[in-house]
């Protein structure tokens, strides 16, 4: 079982994580037309507001029982209208794509928290830092996998005619199972985590920082 520095490393970056996606896709939804976030208490930074049984608290928890090294999870969903969005189909696509982007906007953030925990040599905030960095990084291109109800099945389906949308979106009822399914065959491995390694690789030429062997510390 991690200790409480190692817990404090994982759990903030995951809340900020969370909360900060899910807020921005009801904050961009707002801003096309449906409210519904809004009304319901959802476009706000309080992480309680966010916080998804399974996904926050189931999750996170076995992988620490499991000791994977790292912690994982997701907050709960926030309900949009499509139907009330001024223009549907574009307006599916941005605030889809709200979360990731607020994801990918976070660990450009935390890349600033990499420099001052440089400079300043604190060793707990820098592995917090590439936490951060690794946690949006992930969020952002799981949440894009075109498999329903991720946010990239959004961007999909607003792209294609109707009724191809609709049968694609059918595929929501098994998307947790596809999910599953996709972990067990090494979906993950082949899909997702070179995807990750790529995005660190630009930000490690953009920013001058071994982010690579950053995580390897973190990770330590």
């Amino acid at each position: 079982m991690p200790d409480l520095q190692t817990l404090l490393i994982w759990i903030i970056p995951i809340l900020f994580a969370i909360t900060l996606h899910e807020a921005a896709h009801g904050w961009v939804a707002s801003k096309f037309g449906d409210h519904t976030a809004r009304m319901m208490g959802r476009v706000t930074l309080n992480p309680v507001k966010h916080i998804d049984p399974v996904g926050t608290i189931l999750v996170p928890a076995v992988l620490l029982i499991m000791s994977t090294g790292f912690i994982f999870g997701w907050a709960k969903p926030v309900p949009i209208n499509f139907n009330a969005l001024r223009s549907p189909k574009s307006g599916m696509i941005w605030v889809a794509l709200a979360g990731p982007g607020a994801n990918l906007i976070m660990a450009i953030g935390w890349l600033f928290v990499v420099f001052l925990a440089i400079n300043m040599n604190i060793p707990i905030l820098l592995k917090m830092a590439g936490a951060g960095i690794f946690i949006n990084i992930l969020l952002a291109v799981f949440n894009l996998l075109p498999i329903p109800p991720l946010d990239g099945s959004r961007v999909i389906s607003a792209l294609l005619p109707n009724p191809l949308a609709y049968r694609y979106n059918q595929l929501e009822q098994y998307g947790f199972f596809i999910l599953i399914g996709l972990m067990f065959i090494g979906g993950f491995t082949y899909i997702v985590w070179p995807i990750v390694g790529l995005v660190l690789s630009w930000m490690s030429i953009l920013s001058g920082l071994n982010l690579i062997g950053l995580m390897n510390f973190i990770f330590s």
